[in-house]
């Protein structure tokens, strides 16, 4: 009685926390098991952890080859962590309350609130029924496009299995492949459906269930959300600005772009631009590009996708607000306007809050690297970085990494799954509303 009631006390914060670690602690023990290696030798634990954490957190850094080291079963293990954790465990526990004819309670649909990442509960439940049959349908059908192209290249059942499994983990931003060799999806450079279906796929899973849920409305409403008006504009523009500079960059690199045909050139430089919307898959070779190219890429990993999506990053409404801030403060004016409404000084506050959590996080996990580690500064900032975000890009460090870097690089994928914010309030203590306020100070900045 006494534990049941200790848990009912928990925030929604602290049980989506516990939640993750026990899905990551039945995901390496699962991934340890003789039957999930291709061998029959079980794995390291760090490294049965490091795979765990990367699937469940939805990141694609791998410390071994996904498509040598497990067998079937591992790998459907991988694929099933990936699904899960990118519908939300809650959400996993919703569904299964609704069919059973379960009443969601108050408290579950504060948690639901919280994992989705939404400012009320206000329509929640039905939002989750949402997200089961978007993610059912559009993964279904990209499954079905890419099993008829791959069954062109392989036999009809792997083509099925490898179309259900990069259906699953391009959708929810894992990056996860099969092809072997850590090559990702460079073997497919040239090829448009391949890159299309996939850019689809990462997109339409990274904008977020409720921007989804938006457009599919539209005719009906006749108008978008502001929220899905900031996400739909601020998406669209990296993806432009990160073609044009990706595509200009490294036009005559022998390495990527540079060898390439011009239809490869600009699904090259699509592609690029995509992923680190935090993918986690390339077409062309990230170790390849340019110094330039790879900070950049940096810059739009720790962006990152939008909130209520399976992808990670500080968010593109946070970096929105933060630029609007900007844009104010040069002229002159007290609010940040955007689509004629004005964002309130608690949205500013937070999106400060996270951007300045989640540098002092990657910039402390990149000089932890750098005296454990064997690789340049950029390299290893690339990787904190694409763990931070769980973007699952990589400069060919990871599986390098040490013990102590697979585990540090593992709790940075955890913290940056959950959100530095939401870590934050699950392990600090709870406040309640100040009574007064100290007197106002001049402080000079600048």
């Amino acid at each position: 009685m006494n534990t049941k009631f200790s848990w009912f006390k928990l925030s929604p914060p602290q049980i989506l926390v516990l939640g993750f670690a026990a899905i990551i602690l039945i995901g390496t023990l699962l991934l340890k098991m003789p039957i999930s290696s291709a061998n029959g030798e079980p794995l390291a634990w760090v490294d049965s952890f490091f795979t765990a954490t990367s699937a469940v957190c939805l990141t694609g850094l791998v410390v071994v080859d996904t498509g040598t080291t497990f067998s079937i079963f591992g790998q459907v293990v991988i694929m099933l962590l990936i699904q899960i954790s990118g519908l939300g465990f809650m959400t996993m526990a919703t569904l299964f309350a609704l069919v059973f004819k379960r009443r969601i309670l108050l408290k579950d649909r504060l948690i639901l609130q919280e994992a989705m990442n939404q400012s009320s509960m206000e329509g929640i439940v039905r939002l989750i029924r949402r997200v089961m049959i978007y993610t059912l349908i559009i993964e279904a059908t990209c499954a079905a496009l890419l099993s008829i192209r791959w069954a062109f290249d392989m036999p009809l059942g792997r083509a099925v299995y490898y179309g259900v499994f990069h259906a699953i983990s391009m959708f929810n931003n894992a990056g996860f492949d099969l092809f072997g060799g850590f090559r990702s999806l460079t073997g497919y450079v040239y090829d448009p459906l391949i890159n299309m279906i996939m850019m689809f796929l990462i997109v339409s899973g990274g904008i977020g269930f409720v921007v989804l849920s938006d457009l599919i409305d539209l005719k009906q409403k006749q108008k978008l959300s502001l929220h899905s008006k900031v996400v739909l504009s601020m998406t669209a523009t990296l993806l432009l600005v990160g073609f044009i500079v990706i595509f200009i960059f490294e036009f005559t690199n022998p390495r990527t772009l540079g060898s390439l045909n011009w239809g490869g050139k600009l699904l090259g430089a699509m592609f690029q631009s995509v992923t680190p919307r935090t993918a986690g898959a390339n077409t062309i070779n990230i170790t390849g590009l340019r110094q330039a190219t790879q900070f950049f890429i940096i810059i739009l990993m720790f962006i990152g996708a939008s909130p209520g999506s399976t992808g990670g990053g500080i968010k593109t409404t946070t970096f929105t607000i933060m630029v609007g801030a900007v844009i104010a403060m040069i002229r002159g004016r007290e609010d940040i306007v955007m689509f004629r409404y004005r964002f309130a000084q608690e949205r500013v506050l937070k999106a400060l809050t996270i951007t300045v959590l989640a540098v002092l996080l990657v910039l402390t996990v990149a000089m932890i690297l750098s005296t454990t580690e064997e690789g340049s500064f950029l390299e290893i900032l690339f990787e904190a970085t694409s763990a931070f975000a769980t973007a699952g890009l990589s400069m060919g460090l990871t599986p390098e990494l040490t013990a102590f870097g697979k585990i540090l690089l593992s709790l940075t994928m955890f913290i940056g799954r959950l959100g530095p914010l939401t870590l934050a309030y699950a392990l600090g203590p709870k406040k309640g509303k100040e009574l007064y306020r100290h007197p106002e100070g001049k402080l000079m900045i600048g």
